[in-house]
């Protein structure tokens, strides 16, 4: 039986293609691809030679029939989107569920994700999470995805391109409050980066790049605050990559502290 093939790409770093996603990509008949100027450079680099057509999300519905007229065909295809994996906040789930339903065989290639490399990198302590991908862009459809977590212990994962960044973390201030969050961006990329900080302190200048935003439990918060000193605070940001100019202003305005009194215990750690 023909089948399609939920194809992973590398997120950045052209390196992570895999050895089958590329087997894969050259033994099929066709590749839809969420959009296929894009996706000319990756197939390209690894000199992969395919009729292509697109699939993205205002013509998913409508590729569903195209598609499953080549596997009438017994052609394989192969879906992958410009990075990641397809289906995860990309085009795919819809196309998977009606290929499915209809009877036709569909198997994944597994590949990167920002989601799992994001929540690797951020380290985290509790291991419960919660992905939400990208927000809505109307306030009411907001709270409609994040209120109902709010009182859950778990932490809860975001999308967010460069543009809505500082939006979502104003947003996410007001309606969760202060806590703690990790920001990750440009995973595998040369400026790939992961800070720990509050919402409270963390508008980010000159956004640039795709990020992962993981927003901690209440209680974390919670339960760090009572429990690191000035200085081990200090310390924390200082080992997530903020400069010590940085990691006193963040301190300071976390503990409602004078930025001079955190100044004087950045002094000892010298």
């Amino acid at each position: 039986m023909a089948t399609l093939y939920l194809v992973g790409t590398p997120i950045g770093n052209l390196q992570d293609m895999t050895l089958r996603a590329i087997e894969t990509l050259k033994s099929v008949d066709l590749i839809a691809c969420e959009d296929t100027r894009h996706s000319l450079g990756l197939l390209n680099y690894f000199e992969i030679k395919k009729p292509l057509i697109t699939c993205h999300k205002f013509n998913e519905k409508e590729s569903v029939e195209k598609i499953a007229k080549y596997l009438d065909e017994d052609k394989d295809v192969a879906l992958i989107t410009d990075a990641g994996m397809p289906a995860i906040s990309d085009p795919g789930a819809i196309l998977v569920n009606e290929l499915k339903n209809k009877g036709y065989s569909v198997s994944v290639i597994p590949g990167p994700t920002a989601l799992t490399s994001a929540i690797a990198l951020a380290g985290l302590l509790n291991p419960v999470f919660t992905f939400l991908g990208f927000l809505p862009e109307k306030k009411k459809d907001k709270d409609a995805l994040i209120v109902p977590y709010k009182n859950i212990n778990t932490n809860l994962v975001i999308y967010s391109s460069p543009y809505d960044l500082n939006k979502n973390i104003d947003y996410l201030l007001k309606t969760l409050g202060d806590r703690y969050i990790n920001i990750v961006k440009e995973i595998t990329k040369i400026h790939e980066k992961a800070i720990r900080c509050q919402l409270s302190s963390a508008e980010i200048e000159e956004a640039k790049g795709e990020y992962v935003i993981i927003i901690e439990p209440n209680d974390q918060q919670e339960k760090e605050e009572n429990s690191l000193s000035i200085k081990e605070q200090l310390m924390q940001k200082l080992d997530q990559g903020l400069d010590k100019k940085e990691a006193i202003k963040q301190v300071a305005k976390e503990n409602n502290l004078p930025k001079d009194v955190v100044y004087k215990e950045a002094l000892q750690l010298d």
